[in-house]
């Protein structure tokens, strides 16, 4: 049944509302993509139909690493190495 209800909802926020997990919009608005990727790879070891509470609480710790500023960015984006970057303090030696 949660999953059903999970499926059906099209933004951060619908899962942090639907799961009545508190958030700051702030880091919503900064983490949302991977806030939600790392909740899909903890709700991957709750079972095929996992309760609400179960779900609620992978929201709330995947939520609380972005949050504390422990949350790995895992897109390809972030871990790609940036050629040819010259950082600012370079610059000014």
């Amino acid at each position: 049944m949660t999953q059903e209800i999970l499926a059906e909802l099209s933004s951060a926020e619908q899962f942090f509302e639907t799961l009545g997990v508190a958030f700051d919009p702030r880091v919503v608005n900064v983490s949302r993509l991977h806030i939600l990727k790392r909740f899909r790879a903890l709700m991957g070891g709750l079972g095929p139909d996992p309760a609400k509470e179960d779900c609620r609480a992978a929201l709330a710790a995947a939520y609380d690493e972005f949050a504390e500023g422990r949350g790995t960015k895992t897109f390809k984006v972030f871990t790609d190495a940036m050629p040819g970057f010259v950082p600012l303090e370079a610059l000014r030696r």
